[in-house]
């Protein structure tokens, strides 16, 4: 082993390892395949500006502290009281200003239980928290889970989801300005300010035998780069919406779809940059049915726009579809939780990093959480210093 690490991929999870390798003295190499860094944290260019899925930072996570300790997502933007008045849910297919009151009596009465890994969300919270409030809270983590019948999984895994989506303290959620294209840009700033040597258009197709090697791909690419069929595991689908319209005073600010499980977020009310003046940004996530086509799925979320957002057709200005299949992080059926996905340590001198692997968090904190995990076993095999 020398004291050189390999990294390939070029998104969250590798930018993260790749600062994390270097700040303990490691001479650290990325690979990316694209020409541009930041995988699913990409932005489009203006003006505007719409990140790849309906995407948040949570500041209540470790991986949001170890990027403000760096100042990587500096400046960034919280949800005013304002904006919060112009929240709303879909419930019956109707907005409203508030939850149902069986699902406010669940997230609040009942935060203390416990739910098993073992059981199906539909069969504990049915018994628990009632009918009502079971399909509501699945229909609250659709945006989380990107599936549209979250209740078959794990209770576990969904009930953590909605205690940190629907947690009593200010919200958590953070707004970076300018978009995640900004954070991947300072990310990979301060990994060359560091050392990094960062290589674009460099695809990889097969492991060094020199060097350790942290892969930060999708579960599909590195069961291709390594060979290893059982790299596998549930992730959800759905169809993306963005649009850009002229602002209109009645557009609401955030639709929590308790029927459906989407999710409609006026992105350029927190942050103006995303938006030309006078303009607004709009993304929609709705998940996609069994045997459902991408059309149907669209014409679903675009009811949500028809809710929101007053004659919104006709404001259009810019229209961007897309379809995220298996790439909306881990989902754990019952029986299973992060600590059954696959193992970041591969063994001889690999490691794994992203969202579908062995290690905790919320969304893209699975990410950040297990490339500090490789990075940390990394530095550790070739006798660097392994920061705290």
């Amino acid at each position: 082993m020398t004291s050189e690490i390999t990294i390939i991929g070029g998104g969250l999870a590798g930018l993260t390892a790749a600062i994390a390798c270097a700040e303990g003295g490691a001479r650290v190499t990325v690979h990316e395949a694209h020409r541009t860094l930041g995988g699913r944290a990409r932005s489009t260019a203006a003006p505007y500006i719409a990140n790849d899925g309906t995407h948040v930072f949570y500041s209540d996570g470790e991986p949001w502290r170890w990027m403000a300790a760096r100042g990587l997502v500096q400046p960034f933007r919280r949800p005013t009281l304002g904006e919060l008045v112009r929240f709303r849910f879909r419930h019956g297919d109707r907005l409203t200003s508030a939850p149902p009151w069986p699902l406010m009596r669940a997230i609040t009465a009942k935060r203390r239980l416990r739910a098993p890994v073992e059981e199906d969300f539909r069969t504990w919270a049915t018994r628990h928290l009632g009918e009502e409030a079971m399909r509501a809270a699945s229909g609250l983590v659709g945006v989380i889970t990107y599936d549209a019948d979250p209740a078959r999984l794990s209770a576990a895994f969904v009930w953590e989801r909605i205690l940190r989506a629907a947690a009593p303290q200010y919200p958590a959620p953070r707004y970076v300005v300018g978009g995640w294209q900004r954070v991947v840009d300072r990310m990979a700033a301060h990994a060359r300010g560091l050392g990094v040597r960062i290589e674009t258009g460099a695809r990889v197709d097969r492991l060094s035998e020199d060097t350790p090697v942290i892969v930060a791909t999708s579960l599909d690419a590195a069961r291709t780069l390594l060979g290893d069929g059982s790299l596998r595991w549930e992730s959800g689908r759905a169809v993306l919406l963005d649009l850009g319209l002229t602002r209109h005073p009645k557009d609401v600010f955030v639709v929590s779809d308790l029927d459906e499980g989407g999710f409609l977020e006026q992105y350029s009310l927190p942050d103006v940059s995303l938006a030309p003046t006078g303009h607004a940004l709009v993304q929609i996530e709705m998940p996609v049915r069994r045997d459902e086509s991408k059309a149907e799925a669209v014409a679903r979320a675009e009811r949500l726009a028809d809710l929101g957002l007053p004659d919104w057709r006709e404001r259009t200005t810019w229209r961007r579809e897309a379809t995220a299949n298996g790439r909306s992080g881990a989902l754990d059926l019952p029986g299973l939780s992060w600590r059954d996905r696959p193992a970041i340590d591969r063994g001889n001198g690999v490691w794994l990093a992203g969202d579908a692997v062995a290690a905790p968090g919320l969304l893209s904190e699975v990410s950040s959480h297990s490339a500090l995990t490789a990075a940390r076993a990394a530095l550790h095999a070739v006798g660097a210093h392994v920061p705290a």
